[in-house]
């Protein structure tokens, strides 16, 4: 049940800065955020990360979605591998969830110090999530899910 929390709570967070940016920031606008680290840029992408597979990724997020679902109720039962698991399923479904409503996701991070793409609070829980859940399947799935 804790689980099934922490995702909901993910998912509203992700919805309700979207939602704030679609209302307040005209589309291709910024506005200043952390200076000299990141602004607030409203942008709609209709692709997967960096824009890349454009109108398709509604089959990746979904596939994602079903092979998080299947690891979390088949492979994982440790805290430590559930959590991240969970990261990636808020991500993915609060990303789907734009896709759903919208046909695009709403993006409004963007780096300054750096030139990288735009992102949202989904794509920080799908990328923290993924790289955790990695670290944590080469280095202590053995040890923790036996």
């Amino acid at each position: 049940m804790l689980y099934v929390m922490l995702t909901i709570l993910l998912i509203v967070i992700d919805q309700v800065v979207k939602f704030l940016v679609r209302a307040n920031i005209p589309l291709g606008d910024s506005v200043p955020f952390l200076p000299h680290v990141l602004e607030l840029t409203y942008v709609q992408n209709t692709g997967a990360a960096f824009s890349l597979l454009a109108e398709h990724t509604w089959i990746l997020t979904l596939i994602s979605v079903l092979v998080v679902i299947v690891m979390w109720k088949k492979v994982l039962t440790h805290p430590l591998g559930v959590v991240p698991a969970v990261l990636v399923l808020s991500g993915g479904l609060g990303n789907l969830i734009d896709r759903i409503a919208f046909g695009y996701v709403t993006d409004m991070f963007r780096t300054l110090f750096m030139n990288f793409a735009v992102f949202n609070v989904a794509d920080i829980c799908i990328t923290v999530g993924a790289v955790w859940l990695a670290v944590y399947v080469l280095f202590g799935y053995e040890k923790l899910e036996k």
